[in-house]
């Protein structure tokens, strides 16, 4: 279907793929790979670059796999609470504790689930867990410990206290996400792969999306950091995020592995065009107001009233999540339009910021190129 036919001007559309050019060109990132949708299907799909910058890299293509960091905490943990809450298997104003006796601490007792979805918690932003965990090589190399490494670090993250009172501030925090995982897989009896596989992917049909890629798919994958706090080679088919390393790469804050259109299908999905319930879906990604000034929805950001990753034209009621090695997902409801942005920005160091700029860009493009 041609983009006009989906309510695009192709030629003015051309102007995305020329900023992804340049920014490959200037080193914001070795590739990438850009989407736009609709709920009628995929307007366009462009791959630029290659996975490293090595003479030899290997090109990009659109069926490149891609780290997404935490947009794995809106594609699997969000999403999943969405259907829990659906199914009246969570209460989103339950207690936490009600979930996780062994959330325990001062004021612990009045966090809610929603408090973890809207990163109002009072649990900070991030702790390196995995520092906990002794003996990382030794450990890493006994498979036999997985589990209980994993109990291990959910353990530490329901043991840290919380920094400020639930519902006064908002701090995007990972530990409320680990903490989510914990409850999800305890409602759901099954480690958090399963249950994303089970009610996620397979519905969705989403079959170029893991947790922990196979190895026979590394040659697809583009690296990213070469050498991290936890290892000293270039991460490539592995979680780049320590936590979720640490974790055997199955975390709910980040480690799924997915291609653009594979991806696109769980968009569409909550843009409507799929089997979420439309309740939910709105729930879900209407900002929650519940501690000041937080843009946050439930899981899901919204736009900011300040400078963007979306851009300046995304309307008041659209969603997004972006992950640390240059991923992010926008949508919005208003304009029946969704945009995917595969990097790997972090390579071949985390240093490299400039994907700030390259977001908001590609974005304005895209909404430019709307024939409306």
């Amino acid at each position: 279907m041609a983009p006009e036919q989906l309510g695009f001007n192709s030629q003015k559309l051309d102007h995305a793929i020329q900023i992804l050019q340049r920014h490959v060109h200037t080193r914001t990132t070795p590739g990438a790979v850009g989407l736009v949708l609709r709920r009628a299907g995929i307007v366009t799909c462009w791959a630029v670059g290659h996975h490293t910058y090595q003479p030899d890299a290997t090109p990009v293509q659109i069926n490149t796999i891609y780290d997404l960091a935490s947009v794995t905490k809106v594609i699997a943990t969000t999403t999943l609470c969405m259907l829990f809450v659906d199914r009246d298997r969570l209460d989103l104003d339950a207690p936490v504790q009600f979930y996780v006796p062994s959330f325990a601490g001062k004021n612990k007792n009045r966090v809610t689930v929603r408090h973890l979805l809207a990163h109002c918690s009072g649990l900070p932003a991030h702790v390196h867990l995995y520092k906990r965990i002794r003996r990382w090589t030794q450990i890493n190399a006994d498979k036999k410990q997985e589990a209980r490494r994993r109990d291990a670090m959910l353990n530490a993250a329901c043991q840290h206290p919380l920094t400020y009172e639930p519902g006064t501030d908002t701090v995007y925090s990972d530990l409320g996400f680990l903490i989510l995982g914990k409850i999800l897989e305890t409602i759901g009896k099954q480690r958090l792969d399963h249950l994303v596989k089970q009610h996620i992917l397979e519905p969705l049909k989403m079959t170029a999306t893991w947790y922990c890629p196979p190895p026979h798919l590394k040659h697809r994958i583009a690296p990213t950091e070469n050498g991290t706090n936890l290892r000293d080679h270039l991460v490539h088919g592995e979680v780049h995020d320590e936590n979720a390393a640490a974790m055997g790469g199955i975390a709910s804050h980040a480690g799924l592995f997915s291609t653009a259109h594979d991806l696109s299908k769980c968009l569409l999905a909550w843009l409507g065009a799929g089997t979420f319930p439309k309740r939910s879906i709105r729930q879900f990604t209407t900002r929650t107001n519940i501690a000041p000034n937080s843009t946050w929805a439930l899981g899901w950001d919204t736009v900011s009233s300040g400078k963007s990753s979306s851009g300046r034209y995304f309307s008041e009621q659209s969603f997004g999540s972006l992950g640390f090695t240059g991923t992010s997902v926008w949508a919005d409801p208003i304009r029946d339009l969704g945009v995917i942005l595969l990097t790997n920005r972090v390579h071949p160091t985390r240093e490299n910021t400039q994907i700030a700029h390259l977001r908001p860009e590609f974005h304005d493009a895209i909404s430019e190129a709307l024939i409306e």
